[in-house]
């Protein structure tokens, strides 16, 4: 395994359901020092490394937390009841095996409901609704369960381990949602920090809890007061069987996805330009996004004190807010040096150029 293949599975392999970061934040407060000694976090839990000595402030983030569940109640026959923790859909969470994060140690367990041997022709017809699930860790009491060391609370992180696929471009894990956006940071990061010469200073890291209200986007912004930001994500891949056209024309290993429009931000349209531009000079693919649904840390990104000129740079991927995901190695390369190439032109001067509000479209 080359080290950019480990530096992706050791970035996939710490559990961070939103909320319960500890585990993501110390492995990726790891990796940003062997880059750079200076970090700046906010008191939520973001972090970021920090490169260059002078110049405009750029922030690119990922977000390190991914969709998890947490307990709810322990029923007196020992099986857990649980509150999502960021969007779920019924339909890929039975039989899928998780990991309980107790006091004791983590527990596996299972997602379980009423068999559908009893269930009524009109209830095989619709999405089970996670009340009538449980998750059974096997115990046989309340009390047992409490033995194991569960209690009300804990975080619950689903289990799809690092894996390469036989085409060795196609990458598997649990949460590309969005350890994807934190390697393409630390890559960038790793760029900029071995070049000494970006024109800017760079804050490189991630967020936590974006899955549940972007709210460490919201900190960390605050915190880190950037002239320019970027927010580094997923989006949905549309080269699955029964994907239309309509609904997402976005392919794996074509290229980054460059964020045109979603729910929380229409993005900074000089940034925009610039950053097209910039990809179509240095002949690095890139696909539009547009997504009606949903949204980025850039939708607090953009609002950061007096405003925040804001894009959306991110890699398709498949299967995202379930037990396992699929991307594309070359599609993350491409994001970091996009993103590299970038920076290396966002100096004062081109900075206050993009910030200008002068009346031209294009």
């Amino acid at each position: 395994m080359d080290k950019d293949l480990q530096l992706l599975k050791d970035v996939t392999d710490p559990e961070g359901p939103s909320g319960f970061e500890a585990r993501i934040h110390k492995v990726l407060e790891e990796k940003i020092k062997a880059f750079t000694p200076d970090l700046v976090k906010d008191k939520l839990g973001s972090i970021t490394g920090v490169t260059g000595k002078k110049g405009p402030k750029i922030l690119i983030a990922g977000h390190m937390d991914e969709v998890g569940l947490m307990v709810k109640a322990i029923t007196k026959d020992g099986f857990l009841k649980f509150q999502t923790l960021g969007g779920w859909w019924g339909h890929v969470m039975l039989a899928q095996r998780v990991k309980v994060m107790t006091k004791k140690g983590d527990l596996t367990g299972v997602i379980g409901s009423k068999a559908p041997h009893v269930l009524s022709i009109e209830e095989r017809k619709n999405v089970l609704e996670t009340k009538n699930m449980f998750i059974d860790i096997g115990a046989s009491s309340k009390e047992e369960a409490e033995s194991f060391g569960v209690q009300v609370g804990d975080p619950i992180a689903t289990i799809c381990p690092f894996e390469v696929f036989p085409n060795q471009k196609l990458l598997l894990a649990r949460n590309w949602d969005n350890r994807a956006g934190c390697y393409v940071a630390l890559k960038t990061l790793e760029k900029a920090a071995a070049d000494k010469k970006h024109p800017n200073i760079l804050y490189a890291g991630a967020t936590v809890q974006e899955e549940v209200g972007l709210r460490g986007a919201q900190t960390l912004v605050n915190t880190v007061k950037p002239d320019i930001s970027f927010a580094l994500d997923v989006g949905v891949a549309g080269d699955t069987p029964g994907m239309k056209e309509s609904e997402g024309h976005t392919e794996l290993g074509k290229g980054p996805l460059i964020g045109f429009f979603d729910a929380s931000m229409i993005p900074h349209l000089k940034l925009r330009n610039f950053v097209t531009g910039i990809a179509d000079k240095n002949g690095i693919p890139y696909q539009v996004d547009i997504m009606p649904g949903g949204g980025t840390d850039g939708g607090k990104f953009h609002l950061g004190y007096e405003g925040v000129p804001t894009l959306v740079v991110s890699v398709p991927a498949r299967y995202i807010h379930s037990h396992v995901s699929v991307v594309h190695r070359d599609d993350l390369d491409h994001a970091a040096e996009l993103l590299y190439q970038v920076i290396k032109q966002l100096d004062e001067k081109t900075v206050r150029q993009l910030t200008e509000i002068d009346g031209n479209l294009h």
